[in-house]
């Protein structure tokens, strides 16, 4: 068995490099994805494809071992961290190509709140699946939420809390967004330790996410009933 320092990418076929990638990935090998991704953009590749199936592909399966409890949050930062990297890489070429978007997130802690891991993982899983995220950070009053939601025409809010005195904040938010008008506009999905699906379907939220995994899943679930709603329209 060749010794793992020894593999050098540049010698592998595409599909091995792009396997040896989801391997890098899941490592949080973040020099090692940057020189994946020249090496496949090199040989011709659309960034698009580069995205989907070697960056999207090996974080998928980063945030099934996560769901499953194979992973822990610092490997799954490590490998989010990686993943940024080959991002970083891609974006302007993406922006460029007009590749498709999965849609576009806001993201922050609620008013009072200053826990940040949950909020970040999630970012970073939303981005490593593809979508556009805005991470307006911490301690959020509803106007940064509304002001944020308006400025950067997103589809989906995503709110967390960790402190059980926060948690109802999530509330002042969704309900200025219905006296505005606008609750209908967006997808709201809220996290964080003390929360559970009651209180997210009884403050009006669409869904409550349990963790970045899940996140995830919800947000291109609701995502897609979105693109059927317009395309039937």
């Amino acid at each position: 068995m060749a010794d793992e320092e020894d593999i050098i990418l540049s010698e592998l076929d595409d599909e091995e490099l792009v396997l040896q990638m989801h391997d890098d990935l899941y490592d949080g090998l973040k020099e090692e994805i940057e020189e994946g991704v020249r090496i496949l953009l090199d040989r011709g590749w659309a960034p698009y494809d580069v995205l989907t199936k070697a960056l999207v592909a090996g974080m998928t399966i980063v945030g099934a071992d996560f769901r499953d409890g194979i992973l822990f949050v610092p490997e799954v930062l490590l490998a989010a961290n990686a993943m940024k990297a080959g991002m970083a890489i891609l974006k302007p070429l993406l922006a460029e190509t007009g590749a498709p978007k999965v849609g576009k997130m806001v993201i922050g802690t609620v008013k009072g709140d200053i826990h940040d891991i949950g909020k970040n993982l999630v970012g970073m899983m939303m981005e490593g699946a593809g979508f556009e995220v805005v991470d307006i950070g911490i301690n959020n009053p509803v106007e940064k939420y509304i002001e944020a939601l308006e400025r950067e025409d997103a589809d989906i809010l995503g709110m967390s809390a960790l402190l059980t005195t926060t948690m109802p904040y999530m509330k002042v938010v969704i309900d200025t967004m219905k006296e505005k008008g606008m609750r209908e506009d967006f997808i709201v999905l809220v996290g964080g330790a003390p929360l559970n699906e009651e209180f997210g379907k009884a403050i009006g939220a669409d869904a409550y996410c349990r963790d970045a995994a899940v996140a995830v899943q919800t947000a291109k679930d609701f995502m897609s009933r979105k693109h059927n709603k317009l395309a039937a329209g």
